[in-house]
This record gives C-alpha cells, structure tokens and sequence, in this order.
C-alpha cells in the first residue's frame, strides 16, 4: 500500500521541471578582496593619520589632534551612512545621487556590474569618505578645537566631497565629461589638498611654529603606515581579486619608490643633504599622484609619474611651504601631488609608454582637455566650497582658537591635566 501511494509522486518527480531563475551569487574571492582593501584604507586613515599629525605638532597639543582625527571619522561615517553613499552612488541626476539608498536602505545583494555585495562596495567606498576627511585634520593642526572639526566634518562632507565623488564616479557631468580617474588622484588627494590649502588660509599661522614637530619618528611611523594602507586604495578599486588589482598596487609602490628617491636626491643637490621626512613626503605625493592611473599604465610609465610629482611636489614645497602653515603638507604633497597625476594620466596611458590606451572614440587632445577641466573645477570648488562650509560652522563654533589656549596646548584646553593621569 505505501509503494502504490508513493508511486504517483515519483513519477512527477521523474517528470521535465521547469527551469527556475537563479539569483546571482557573488564571488567569495573578490569579496573578501574588496572588504580587505577596505581595511587597509582604515588603516591608513585612522591610526596612519593620528600618528602622522600628531608627531608633526607641539607635545601639548598631540593628543587633542589625535582625538580630532577619530571625531572626524566617526562623524563622516554616519553622515556616509545616512545621506553620503545614497548622495554619491544612488540613482539621480548629472550633480547628485537620489534617495533610495539613505540609511543605506535597498542594498542589493550584488552590486550591478560587480560580482560583490553592494554592502562591500559601501565599506570601500566609506572608507575613502574618511580617508578625505581624516587628511584635512593637518592642515590646520594645534589651530582649532575639536567642536569645530565635529561640525566642519559632515558639512564638509555633504557640500564639498559628495557632489565630486558623485560628478566623477557615480556617473556625473565629469565621467559624462570623460575625466578619468582610476583611485582618487582628482576626488580623494586632489580634493582634499585643495581643502586643506583653504581651511589653512582661513586658519591662519600657529603663533608657535614647530617644525618637524615634537616627534619626527611618530609621523614617519604614520607615514608608513600611509604608504602600506593607501595600497587598499588603488588595489580596492579593482573590486575583485584580479590582475588589475595586483598591477594597480605594483604601480602603486614602484611610484613610491621613485618618488622617494628623487625627493631626497633634489634635497641633497639644493640643501646639502638629504632627510628621513623628506624621503617619506616623496613616497606620498608618489602615492598621491599614482593613484589616478594605477591600474591603466605600465611599471614604467608609474616611475615616471612618480618622479615628476616629486620634481613639481618639491619644487611647490620651496614656494609655498613657509608661505602657508600646512603641518602635513596637505597641499604640497596631496594637492599637487594628485592633481599632476591626474594631468599625466592621458600620456602615460598610451600604448607607447606601456599604457592600455583609450577607449574607442577618445583622443589624446580630448583626454587632456576633459582632464584640464577636471582638475580646475575640483581645485576651485575644493577651494571654494571648504571656505563656504567653514564660515558657516564658525559662525556656530570659532575656527581658531584662543592665544592662551595655543600657548597651553590643546590638549589641556581639550581634556584637562586629569587626562595625563592614568592611575
């Protein structure tokens, strides 16, 4: 009896069944890739960052710049979450992104195009969100109270980096443009050099210039660890564990590394000798200006990019270094190390120079050109922008503080003596 009853159900078993839709998986590796990436950039951006401006600035103020730099990420990542990402990647228009991801609300389970969860690409994304804001911490470092920065950071954030990002990443008037930037040479480096030149304008100079700093060895340990994590960048932007991904970050060091040499050797010709921090601030704008074409250009094409950044980066830290009171060379080293990156970016993507050449349709007169318009906007509105954001929170907050709180330190203005008390 059983035998009969089960009979019928195995021959509608033994039937054709209709093929079901099958939901896209993504991959494992490219996965786990991206969501690494994005943690070297954190790495870079938190205490890469925290140790490099704090050992550039007086002892008494050390610990209050590195509590600025964590206030800034937290409060850049929420705003990300909330508003950032849907601004930037969400559907919209040529100047922003839509609604229908705020409170990171509709993630699909695998991002159009990628073969990875839109919740990776939102960590990689948010990741380079803080690295922007992190940056513009020493650019007016022993300056200005952590209040200001809690406030600045998420205007900042919404008015300056997110119609950028959105203009030449999420599919806006600058990619429609054909500006090209491949890691964050024109949107992360460039944007912020700029910023940081505005916000030190603004500032003004420290009543007690201290230069390199209280501790040269803690900011060449952040810098380091920059030079490790800024590798997540450029790696990241692959979004997959692929070839462009290991030729990116090959790029990447192979710039560094020129760049660096040729930094210490320009200082060795004009000064007589050369330094431990100007070894490490050509690695950076190397870095800087590498990141625009990492992936599209050959090894040594990258060296060359690396050592004309440091030629120009170096040549703007003699005209503008004691002119400006930037502690971190924000806009020597950042500024124009990404903004020449991107301006170099159409040659060394050539063929010729062991690039992988243009696209169908674009040349190399009209690459220039998009890349020229490119770089002016973002530097004026970088300029501009940040000037209209920090007006507005001083009105709230005072930028600058006082002269006796300078004189004292931030630190015991911030936190009070009890803080050096660990017992």
């Amino acid at each position: 009896m059983r035998l009969s009853l089960a009979l019928p159900f195995l021959a509608a078993l033994a039937l054709p069944q209709p093929a079901l839709a099958q939901v896209a998986a993504a991959d494992s590796g490219d996965t786990g890739w991206t969501i690494l990436c994005a943690l070297l950039v954190l790495l870079a951006a938190l205490p890469g960052l925290m140790l490099r401006h704090a050992g550039g600035v007086n002892v008494r103020s050390a610990l209050a710049v590195i509590a600025q730099g964590a206030g800034v990420v937290a409060t850049a990542s929420l705003t990300w979450a909330i508003a950032g990402y849907s601004l930037v990647y969400a559907p919209g228009g040529d100047w922003l992104g839509g609604g229908a991801n705020l409170l990171l609300a509709n993630l699909a389970q695998l991002r159009d195009g990628l073969t990875i969860p839109e919740s990776a690409f939102v960590l990689f994304q948010l990741a380079l969100a803080l690295l922007a804001c992190a940056l513009l911490v020493g650019a007016v470092a022993e300056r200005t109270p952590i209040g200001w920065w809690l406030l600045f950071t998420p205007l900042w954030l919404l008015l300056v980096y997110v119609p950028v990002a959105h203009a030449a990443w999420g599919g806006g008037w600058l990619a429609g443009l054909g500006v090209m930037d491949f890691a964050g040479g024109l949107v992360v480096h460039g944007l912020a050099g700029f910023s940081g030149l505005a916000l030190a304008l603004i500032a003004g100079a420290r009543r007690e210039y201290s230069d390199p700093g209280h501790a040269p060895v803690l900011g060449m340990a952040g810098g380091a660890l920059l030079w490790i994590g800024l590798s997540g960048v450029v790696g990241g932007w692959a979004l997959g564990a692929t070839d462009d991904a290991a030729t990116a970050i090959l790029n990447h060091h192979f710039a560094a590394c020129a760049a660096a040499l040729t930094w210490a050797l320009i200082d060795k010709l004009t000064t007589k000798r050369s330094s431990a921090t100007g070894v490490l601030s050509g690695a950076l704008a190397g870095i800087a200006a590498i990141s625009a074409s990492a992936a599209l250009v050959g090894t040594g094409g990258a060296m060359l990019i690396g050592v004309i950044a440091a030629i120009i980066c170096r040549l703007g830290a003699a005209l503008v270094g004691r002119r400006v009171d930037d502690g971190a060379q924000l806009f020597i080293i950042h500024g124009l190390g990404g903004m020449t990156g991107v301006l170099l970016l159409p040659l060394f993507v050539l063929p010729l120079l062991g690039g992988v050449g243009f696209e169908g349709g674009i040349s190399l007169s009209g690459a220039l050109l998009s890349q020229i318009i490119g770089v002016i906007v973002v530097a004026l509105w970088g300029l501009v922008g940040s000037a209209i954001a920090a007006l507005i929170v001083s009105v709230l907050i005072p930028m600058r503080v006082s002269a006796q709180t300078e004189a004292e330190g931030l630190d015991a203005a911030q936190h009070g003596q009890q803080s050096w008390d660990f017992r």
